[in-house]
């Protein structure tokens, strides 16, 4: 595994620790996708294959998030996400890997297959599952109340705080890596799916540190009160300022030079909703590259590079998929581990 970050700012190295989980880098690769009357080539970061165990974007935050709550000796971590979440899993899977115990404080969703699937699994980990909802007031109780006295370390909803959105400063050098190596030519556009911002922040962070003029756009996927343009636009300074503080090697100034845009038309009517552009992408990821994505995220970033693939405007420009969907098998699921009485009683909805 290369640690690109460090291996740039060597002086990085002790001041930001990480627990090996993913297998980097990841392959980066080509396609072919209808626009207009023909087919058009595109990029493909395959960050699907982050782990063999449980890929996807999430892998590349958690590894800072849970070295610093080993670090904090904690003996639990909490976290926030729906009943689906795939940060929620992720967080679960890999704290159990290390000893560590998980709170999952969880809201409601979009009833899908996927939320029974998650829950179960959640279940086979122990990780203790908390209904979360409510008003700001009674949302910070009940986390308190679950936090408190426990030596837990508490992981941001999707892991977008400056440290994990770290993980995709990291991403965005390891990619221009690739560039520079040959493997794939430089992107104009980066399509990424984004709900909390910190991978697409911290890509946007990492090309603009690497000299890469690519633009990432961050396709929209959640409310608006929680991804917006003045958020995204904190996260990016603080995450800049904080490490030009542990290297003044990397410019305080990052953020401004950073290339993103955000994409609000794809957002399919809420989180985990979709919509005919949705599933057309979906439809055309599987059948033309051989892809496997889901409505929640990674089909409205695809939903938006089909798009602008068949603008005219774009027609010379080279368009980048960033797969962010784990696409291993989830952990088998061992019915007699599970006991869905420890589970919210409004949560039994989703066994229907």
């Amino acid at each position: 595994m290369t640690d690109y970050l460090v291996n740039a700012y060597p002086a990085l190295a002790g001041k930001l620790r990480k627990v090996a989980l993913a297998n980097l880098p990841t392959p980066v690769g080509r396609g072919a996708v209808p626009a207009g009357s023909g087919m058009r080539d595109i990029g493909i970061k395959f960050d699907n294959l982050t782990s063999s165990y449980y890929g996807g974007n999430k892998l590349r935050k958690l590894e800072y998030l849970l070295q610093r709550a080993v670090d904090k000796r904690a003996k639990r971590v909490a976290t926030f996400g729906s009943v689906a979440s795939n940060h929620a899993l992720a967080t679960a899977l890999y704290a159990a890997r290390l000893d560590l115990g998980c709170t999952c404080l969880l809201s409601h969703q979009v009833s899908s297959p996927a939320v029974a699937k998650v829950l179960r699994l959640l279940l086979q980990t122990d990780a203790e599952i908390i209904r979360y909802g409510g008003d700001y007031r009674s949302r910070i109780e009940t986390m308190r109340q679950h936090v408190r006295g426990r030596r837990t370390w508490v992981i941001p909803l999707g892991g977008s705080s400056w440290l994990g959105t770290v993980g995709y400063v990291g991403a965005g050098l390891e990619l221009a890596a690739q560039v520079e190596a040959g493997e794939i030519d430089a992107p104009a556009r980066i399509y990424m799916a984004t709900g909390t911002m910190g991978s697409a922040g911290g890509l946007a962070l990492g090309l603009a540190l690497a000299g890469l003029q690519s633009e990432v756009q961050a396709v929209r996927v959640s409310p608006e009160e929680i991804m917006n343009r003045k958020r995204l636009d904190h996260l990016m300074e603080k995450t800049a300022t904080l490490l030009n503080t542990l290297d003044p090697g990397i410019p305080a100034d990052l953020h401004r030079r950073a290339r993103i845009e955000v994409r609000h038309e794809f957002f399919a009517g809420g989180y985990a909703r979709s919509d005919a552009a949705t599933d057309a992408a979906i439809a055309v990821a599987r059948d033309a590259l051989s892809l496997e994505l889901e409505s929640t995220y990674t089909g409205k970033a695809m939903a938006a590079l089909l798009h602008d693939a068949g603008q005219p405007r774009r027609r010379d420009e080279f368009l980048l998929f960033w797969n962010t969907y784990n696409s291993n098998p989830l952990p088998e699921i061992k019915e007699s581990a599970i006991d869905t009485a420890l589970l919210p009683e409004d949560f039994l909805r989703y066994f229907g």
